[in-house]
């Protein structure tokens, strides 16, 4: 789905909930902050206590996201985040450069690519469906050490 209007784009935004079940709440704002620029900014909250803040700069006249931060969250610690701040000493991260995932155990310097992550393809159904796929089955598989 390429990024092409401020309606269609808000749409995606303010549908999330119904799309993806794991989905419990979304504090998604998608605001115009000139007359081709917007803003989302907000929070997309999970079961497990998982939490996606999200932020981006959104282009409908290039038809592109022009900047973003995704930051995701367990019970309040963040435990990765993406973000495109150009990394070209790295040549690990080349292959989708300047898309990165930072990762544990050292969340700023542990960086891996992250080939899913775009400018002009909207980025939450990624980001949220990793999120449903892997982060919330690591916690629902994770014993609960009060339990006998």
């Amino acid at each position: 789905m390429p990024i092409t209007d401020f309606h269609t784009y808000g749409e995606l935004v303010y549908s999330l909930q119904g799309l993806y079940p794991r989905v419990l709440r979304s504090t998604l704002v998608l605001a115009s902050i000139g007359p081709t620029l917007a803003k989302v900014e907000g929070q997309v909250l999970f079961e497990t206590d998982v939490v996606l803040d999200v932020w981006e700069l959104v282009d409908f006249d290039a038809r592109k996201i022009r900047n973003y931060s995704y930051e995701i969250y367990h019970d309040g610690e963040k435990i990765a985040w993406y973000d495109p701040f150009e990394h070209p000493d790295i040549p690990e991260l080349s292959s989708t450069h300047p898309h990165h995932k930072h990762i544990p155990p050292d969340l700023k310097r542990n960086r891996i690519p992250a080939p899913d992550m775009s400018f002009e393809e909207p980025n939450l159904p990624t980001l949220i469906e990793e999120i449903e796929r892997e982060i919330i089955p690591s916690f629902l598989l994770t014993p609960d050490p009060f339990t006998p």
